[in-house]
C-alpha cells in the first residue's frame, strides 16, 4: 500500500527556535500516523511559499510550523498552486494570532498529534489585490512594528518587543483620507488605522475585534479608527478597544465579504504581520472555505 505524503515546512528561527528540540517527536508522530515525511526548514523569506507551490500537488497533507508570517507564505503557496491539499499548523512564533483564534495547542508535539487525529475544517482566506492573507490586512498605527522589529528582539521579549517598537512613535501618528466602499457601507473620512480581519485574536489580544467572529462565515470584520482631535478622543478610542465595546463614533465597525479602500496617497499595508506593499487602492475579497485545515475535533469553532 502506497504511503501518504506530508510536506513539513518549518521556520527554524520562529519564536525562540524551540522547534529544533521537538523535531524528532513531531516527525515520529507523522510517521506513526502512516505518512512519509518530507522535511524542509525555510532558508530565506518566501522560501516557504516557493517550496509549497512547487511540491504541494504531490502531497496528501502540508504541515507548516512557524509564526504568522510562515503560515502566510505556505497558505499563499497553496492558493497559488490551486491544489486542494489540507493544511496542518504547528504554531511556533511569538504572537500566533491565527492559532489563538482556532485554539490550536501551543504545545508543538500536541499540535502535531492533533493534526494526525483531527478533522477537516473549511476556513476563509483573504484576497488582497493580487496577494493572499490568512487573517489580517492592516494599515496605519503600529502596523509596521511586526516586520520592522528585529527577529532576535522578538524572540527575547515577545509582545514587549512590539510595544517597545510601537511606543517610540505614539506622538507622530500619520492619518489618511479614505473612501471606503462595500455592499452596504460608503464612508469617507480621516483615519489613523484600519484592519480587515478573519480572526478572534489580533496582536495577541483576544476579543479586540468584538464578539461573534467566525472564521468560516464568508465575512470579514472591519475596524477603522478615525483620527482623534484631542486627548479625550484618543482616550475614548483606547477605552473602546480595550473593553471590546462599540460605543464610540470614532471607530467604524462592520462585517462584509468585500471592501474597497481608496486613499489620496500610497499607504503601507501589512498582511499577516509582513509588509504587503504601498497602495492607494485596494480591493479585498473573502474567499469563503478556500482553505482546508486539519484541527482537533474537540475544539470549539
Amino acid at each position: 500500500m502506497k504511503k501518504k505524503k506530508i510536506l513539513f515546512i518549518f521556520n527554524p528561527k520562529a519564536g525562540k527556535g524551540l522547534i529544533k528540540n521537538k523535531l524528532c517527536d513531531i516527525i515520529d508522530i507523522f510517521i506513526k500516523g502512516g505518512y512519509e515525511v518530507m522535511v524542509h526548514p525555510t532558508q530565506a523569506p518566501r522560501d516557504g511559499y516557493e517550496k509549497t507551490k512547487e511540491l504541494a500537488g504531490d502531497m496528501d497533507l502540508v504541515v507548516c510550523s512557524g509564526g504568522d508570517g510562515t503560515l502566510d507564505e505556505v497558505v499563499t503557496g497553496l492558493m497559488d498552486s490551486e491544489c486542494k491539499v489540507p493544511l496542518g499548523y504547528i504554531p511556533a512564533g511569538s504572537t500566533n494570532d491565527f492559532a489563538n483564534s482556532l485554539e490550536i495547542s501551543k504545545d508543538m508535539v500536541r499540535a502535531a498529534q492533533d493534526i494526525i487525529d483531527g478533522q477537516l475544517y473549511s476556513c476563509d482566506v483573504g484576497a488582497f489585490n493580487k496577494s493572499t492573507f490568512v487573517y489580517i490586512a492592516a494599515f496605519g498605527l503600529f502596523t509596521d512594528v511586526s516586520y520592522e522589529t528585529d527577529q532576535h528582539l522578538k524572540n527575547m521579549l515577545g509582545h514587549l518587543a512590539y510595544l517597545l517598537e510601537g511606543s517610540k512613535r505614539i506622538f507622530n501618528v500619520p492619518s489618511y483620507w479614505l473612501k471606503v466602499n462595500t455592499n452596504q457601507e460608503h464612508i469617507e473620512g480621516e483615519y489613523i488605522y484600519g484592519m480587515v480581519t478573519n480572526a478572534r485574536s489580533v496582536g495577541g489580544f483576544k476579543n479586540l475585534i468584538g464578539p461573534g467572529v467566525e472564521l468560516d462565515d464568508g465575512l470579514f470584520e472591519v475596524t477603522l479608527i478615525r483620527k482623534p482631535r484631542n486627548p479625550l478622543e484618543l482616550n475614548e478610542i483606547i477605552t473602546s478597544l480595550l473593553m471590546a465595546e462599540d460605543n464610540t463614533a470614532l471607530i467604524d465597525n462592520f462585517k462584509t465579504d468585500w471592501i474597497q479602500i481608496e486613499s489620496q496617497e500610497e499607504i503601507a499595508w501589512t498582511l499577516d504581520g509582513e509588509y504587503g506593499g504601498d497602495h492607494s487602492f485596494v480591493r479585498i475579497d473573502n474567499k469563503k472555505h478556500a482553505l482546508e485545515l486539519i484541527l482537533n475535533q474537540k475544539q470549539p469553532l
